[in-house]
């Protein structure tokens, strides 16, 4: 399988760029998501020319002003706001290619979120963003984008890959000549992931792919992409995800005998209420629909989002 581009900052792959001469490597990013993901490699530090090593920057709040600036850490006449914000604006080529972006936590350059600014009296607060990171989001705001410490919890590591993967799938279908025909069998693919993440954005995206025509395709499109990747960053509750395998069991109350029947809502059950994880309810249904085949549900992203090797679904 063709491997999917996902911008990363350097020092989570090993690269000695750090402002000490060392690196952040991450073992799961390179060794398991390296699998399927082709890491584009940037340090806007370094790109800069700041230098390995160099003195550490930092973030500041003027007082009195609202607007943040990055400094050095040892002389803060060094401000290096403007030139970061300008390399992320001259990355903008190769970036709109990407399909995700793995950021270094805490960064002043590349932290996407609660990164320390400090004030005039020296006292710091987490609630800045690294300004190459705050610029590229800024640029991409549909982009999936993540932090290496982040993808410690669960849930934020799945949601992140299954936002990737989606957004991946976008590009291809843009790639082939999206038509409205194409767009609509894309949304009813995911219907179905849609609904764990948010109820009412599924009703939402519903009403807006209703009202795309092939002559306003080409502006109601990106207005599609933005709704449906704010949709997905939502995290997809135990709620949720039982209403959407409810849903499924549904496809199958004709084919299935009554001890079928109550093993399968049982086993919903146990996953409401903490006992298997989410991957055995989605393992005994795609065993149903094996034996009696539904091309709905088949042809559902939710069933097999992405390569199950991956095993997101398997925590509890």
């Amino acid at each position: 399988m063709q491997k999917i581009p996902v911008g990363i900052s350097s020092c989570l792959l090993g690269e000695n760029v750090r402002f000490d001469g060392g690196h952040k490597q991450h073992s799961y990013v390179q060794q398991t998501l390296g699998e399927y993901f082709e890491f584009r490699p940037f340090c806007p530090e370094v790109e800069i020319g700041l230098g390995i090593p160099r003195k550490p920057i930092r973030l500041v709040r003027k007082q009195g002003s609202d607007q943040i600036h990055c400094v050095s850490s040892v002389d803060e006449s060094k401000d290096y706001t403007d030139p970061l914000v300008n390399i992320a604006d001259q990355q903008a080529q190769w970036q709109q290619h990407l399909c995700g972006y793995i950021l270094k936590r805490a960064s002043p350059s590349c932290g996407m979120e609660r990164v320390k600014v400090y004030s005039d009296k020296g006292m710091p607060f987490n609630d800045g963003a690294g300004i190459y990171a705050a610029r590229m989001m800024s640029n991409f705001p549909s982009l999936p984008v993540e932090e290496e410490g982040r993808l410690g919890d669960s849930r934020l590591r799945e949601n992140f890959i299954q936002r990737v993967y989606v957004m991946w799938r976008w590009k291809k279908l843009v790639e082939s000549g999206i038509t409205v025909h194409k767009l609509v069998d894309f949304h009813a693919r995911h219907k179905l992931i849609i609904m764990s993440h948010d109820q009412q954005d599924y009703r939402e995206l519903g009403k807006l792919v209703a009202d795309i025509r092939k002559d306003n395709l080409e502006q109601m499109a990106p207005e599609y992409l933005r709704s449906l990747m704010a949709a997905l960053k939502k995290i997809a509750t135990v709620g949720n995800h039982v209403n959407v395998l409810q849903h499924i069991q549904g496809y199958l109350k004709q084919n299935l005998d009554s001890e079928d029947k109550q093993e399968l809502v049982q086993c919903i059950e146990s996953y409401r209420n903490g006992i298997v994880p989410l991957i055995v309810p989605i393992t005994l249904l795609n065993h149903h629909f094996r034996r009696n085949p539904n091309e709905y549900i088949e042809r559902s992203w939710y069933m097999s989002p992405y390569p199950s090797e991956l095993s997101l679904t398997n925590q509890i």
